[in-house]
């Protein structure tokens, strides 16, 4: 059956009348929320990175290496798959706004690295982690997978937002763990911290578009078929993560990650209209904090809280005045 979403017949080169309000609120609440590098204050988060153990430090710099490659690599599979198939105008501007989105984002995480990571030969292996860095290349490959995959939009809809909401949010989850566990009530890595919430969002948000745009395939998946493609990321995501993370640190351990990674995976079944398959709690109190603390409206000012998971708010629905029937 043909996918309205992909179809000649669904394009057009104008925006109004706006077609599909619900993918164009997808936009519209990506636009409101814009940010850049700029606003953003590193100067002091060498200082605070330096009082970190070993191990923090180890963990810190797997998981900016793995965000520094990974929002690349999102960028190309929208430009080289996602926009040379989507005919409908409004995923269309989504997809290229989140494209300009990911790159502030690259440009953090490489700031950061650079700031961070003092040793030139370090740093250079963490600025090429998909080849030097063996589980970050383990996700690389298994996002390339999809990307270069001949199976339907609808497999690799998911497979994407595997990448961007249990890949992402596990990393997320580190860095608010260092948020709530070695601030000690004070502004610590706030350069790392503050760009971790906002992009925290924006990834939220890319999933929540990632989820509609699936809801309104006519050709969906069986479960059985999607359940394999969040098993494999799983299986990615929990490998990443033992690397990442060797040894236990206070409120944290690899164990304790990877259940995380089976909640936020259980999550995006749900979003996805599949039943949750691993039935895992989430082991971090400290998320659940952050998403219930200081709900904001989207269009109300700039906030930066991180919803618990991947940031799917839910905000309420907003009442477009351009509709078909402009």
């Amino acid at each position: 059956m043909e996918e309205p979403l992909l179809s000649e017949k669904s394009r057009r080169f104008t925006l109004f009348p706006i077609k599909y309000p619900n993918l164009w609120d997808c936009y519209e609440k990506q636009l409101a929320l814009f940010w850049t590098a700029k606003e953003v204050d590193f100067s002091k988060d060498l200082e605070d990175f330096e009082t970190l153990s070993q191990n923090e430090q180890h963990y810190l710099k797997r998981v900016l290496a793995f965000f520094a490659a990974s929002d690349g690599i999102v960028n190309f599979n929208i430009s080289s798959r996602f926009l040379q198939e989507i005919t409908v105008m409004e995923a269309s501007v989504c997809y290229s706004f989140q494209m300009a989105i990911e790159n502030i984002h690259s440009e953090v995480y490489s700031i950061m690295l650079d700031n961070l990571v003092k040793n030139t030969a370090e740093r250079d292996l963490l600025f090429n982690s998909i080849q030097t860095v063996d589980s970050v290349k383990l996700i690389s490959d298994w996002a390339f997978k999809w990307i270069n995959s001949d199976h339907s939009f609808a497999h690799r809809v998911i497979a994407f937002c595997v990448v961007e909401g249990v890949f992402f949010s596990g990393a997320f989850a580190s860095i608010f763990w260092l948020k709530r566990y070695k601030s000690a009530g004070r502004l610590f890595l706030q350069g790392l911290v503050k760009s971790n919430e906002f992009i925290a969002r924006d990834e939220g948000m890319h999933v929540q578009f990632g989820c509609e745009m699936y809801r309104m395939l006519v050709n969906k998946l069986s479960a059985n078929d999607a359940y394999c493609i969040i098993e494999e990321g799983v299986v990615v995501a929990k490998l990443f993560m033992t690397d990442a993370l060797p040894v236990k640190l206070l409120g944290m351990s690899s164990e304790s990650m990877c259940e995380y990674i089976e909640y936020v995976s259980d999550r995006l079944l749900v979003d996805l209209g599949y039943p949750k398959k691993y039935g895992t709690h989430n082991p971090f109190s400290f998320m659940e904090t952050i998403g219930m603390v200081g709900k904001t409206n989207f269009f109300e000012s700039r906030p930066t809280e991180y919803q618990s998971a991947y940031v799917l708010s839910n905000s309420s629905e907003d009442n477009h005045e351009i509709m078909e029937d402009f």
